[in-house]
């Protein structure tokens, strides 16, 4: 557990803590660098998965399988050389996010998005979030996930 959840889990925490999603992340409550809704947060990986899914088809031919297999390694390998280079994804930027890293990170950016994506395409770890919404595959990379 991170600190502020083990201070929730010892009873050290008060409701006044938490007001608002990326408060405890000294984040704004709205508007640019505030944490986006599960909405815009889904609506990214939905653009993301359907570009990769329309280049994987490019690659793999009428086979299904194939098609979503190679869908997979192309959503993960556009997750990793964008989120390096550039903080956003083609279906994050259409919907104004990025992500950033937090002052917790303690991996280098490279393996951090590494890390955040072999997570992200698990699924579960990304379905599974904290009162910040932030997943743990955000929480194991030390970033979160910000309106532009």
């Amino acid at each position: 557990m991170g600190d502020i959840d083990a201070e929730w889990a010892d009873g050290k925490g008060s409701s006044q803590e938490f007001s608002y999603r990326g408060n405890r992340l000294g984040l704004p409550r709205s508007g640019s660098g505030s944490v986006p809704g599960f909405g815009r947060r889904i609506a990214a990986v939905l653009l993301d998965w359907l570009l990769s899914v329309a280049a994987a088809g490019l690659f793999s031919g009428a086979d299904p399988a194939q098609t979503a297999n190679t869908a997979l390694l192309v959503f993960a390998a556009q997750n990793v050389v964008l989120l390096s280079l550039l903080g956003t994804t083609v279906g994050r930027g259409m919907v104004g996010i990025r992500v950033v890293a937090t002052g917790e990170r303690r991996l280098p950016w490279p393996v951090a998005v590494l890390v955040r994506t072999v997570l992200l395409c698990l699924v579960v770890p990304a379905v599974v979030y904290d009162r910040d919404q932030r997943g743990l595959h955000d929480r194991a990379a030390g970033t979160v996930t910000q309106r532009i």
